[in-house]
């Protein structure tokens, strides 16, 4: 068991999502940095798909009623322990009745945190993920909260892995035009790639607002409900982009302009209130 003493401002439990429901209204939800999330199970030899804790800016306490390998990956914190030698992007042991505990974060806002065995809460629809939008799955974390850990034996190795670069500052996102680019006048997806974006303080795990250069419309009114995917940008009519993260709805109305490539969902995710960010345009194939 651990037992979450301090969940810093917003903390999770997250696996990669329950794929295959959107059809049926469901989101994907699921680690909104994926490629953490999987680093930081590899490091303690769990199947990336297991369950970890996703934690919004650090600042938490985590306390292990039995020993455990731990590994943390995603935006780096300063990490305090009874572990020896504990860090980021390697794993560490955890004596029984041990404690972990973060500081905040040095650049980026979502770091992961994985244990031998993975976190073992029931799963719903497939998926221990919280879907911070529906609803479904565990609440989130809160002084007090006791999470299971799963069976740990017959496992991969424990290892060290190489961990991924720290991300570029400013950020840029590359992205395809989107199925409703032509709701746009001529030379918007050229404005959207063309000046910087400024991360809003009202993004979180549904998406990542902008504040920047204002995407005009060649077409009025509003579409019917359709499909929505992670990673699309979509063009509410203030303008002012939104890219969809994991907790996106299933569909929506306003006009998609891009969609961001699937390997750069886990730079949005890091992305942070007051960053600054850019979009690049991939030329199809």
């Amino acid at each position: 068991m651990i037992e979450v003493l301090a969940p810093g401002p917003y903390a999770t439990v997250q696996d990669l999502g329950r794929q295959g429901h959107a059809h049926l209204g469901v989101p994907s939800s699921g680690a909104a940095d994926a490629a953490s999330l999987r680093l930081a199970n590899r490091l303690v030899g769990n199947p990336e798909g297991l369950a970890g804790i996703e934690l919004t800016f650090g600042l938490a306490r985590l306390r292990f009623a039995a020993g455990a390998w731990v590994a943390l990956a995603g935006a780096p914190c300063p990490v305090g322990s009874t572990a020896r030698d504990p860090g980021m992007g390697a794993p560490f042991w955890v004596p029984e009745g041990g404690e972990v505990r973060l500081g905040s974060p040095s650049w980026g806002l979502r770091t992961y945190l994985a244990v031998r065995g993975g976190i073992a809460v029931e799963p719903v629809l497939g998926s221990r993920s919280t879907d911070s939008l529906s609803g479904l799955g565990p609440p989130p974390l809160r002084p007090g909260t006791v999470l299971p850990v799963g069976v740990a034996d017959g496992l991969g190795d424990i290892h060290v892995d190489l961990a991924p670069p720290r991300p570029p500052r400013p950020a840029v996102l590359r992205v395809l035009a989107g199925p409703r680019a032509d709701w746009f006048v001529p030379g918007a997806l050229a404005a959207l790639c063309g000046g910087p974006y400024e991360v809003s303080q009202d993004s979180n795990r549904v998406g990542v607002r902008l504040r920047g250069p204002e995407l005009a419309r060649a077409k009025e009114g509003e579409l019917p409900s359709e499909g929505m995917v992670t990673g699309a940008v979509q063009v509410p009519p203030s303008g002012q982009p939104i890219v969809f993260l994991t907790d996106h709805p299933p569909t929506g109305g306003y006009p998609v302009i891009a969609v961001l490539a699937e390997a750069d969902l886990a730079v949005a995710a890091q992305l942070r209130p007051g960053d600054e960010v850019r979009f690049s345009a991939l030329l199809p194939r």
